[in-house]
């Protein structure tokens, strides 16, 4: 996945806006004003933090060593960071990212939920 393959996939996301609240070069991907996806798109190697169910970023932290761990600067139960320079299925990729939005989603008001209304 390339940086502008990540970008888009994370703006492609409703009601989702891209930010950049700590540098110019960081580029923050929120939903309803609450963070999913965090990257630098011209790091290498690329990688990004995202949110993740606590059971599940242990887990995937040991599945995929050294491509996945916890997150950079982040809450170490909640977010991981995830390499995005090829060694990781693209589709695995895709599913981390949706995870994290969906994991923000189902965090917000009901009402800011059902504004979302995600097909």
């Amino acid at each position: 996945m390339t940086p502008q393959e990540l970008r888009a996939f994370c703006l492609s996301f409703n009601a989702t806006v891209e930010d950049f609240p700590f540098t110019p070069e960081t580029s923050v991907f929120k939903v309803q004003g609450k963070l999913f996806a965090l990257t630098r798109l011209d790091a290498l190697p690329l990688t990004v933090n995202l949110k993740c169910d606590p059971d599940d970023a242990v887990r995937l932290r040991s599945e995929y060593e050294g491509l996945i761990i916890p997150g950079y600067h982040m809450n170490k139960r909640h977010w991981n960071t995830v390499t995005v320079d090829g060694e990781l299925p693209d589709r695995l990729v895709r599913e981390l990212v949706e995870d994290s939005y969906d994991l923000v989603v189902a965090g917000l008001p009901r009402a800011e939920r059902l504004r979302l209304d995600r097909p």
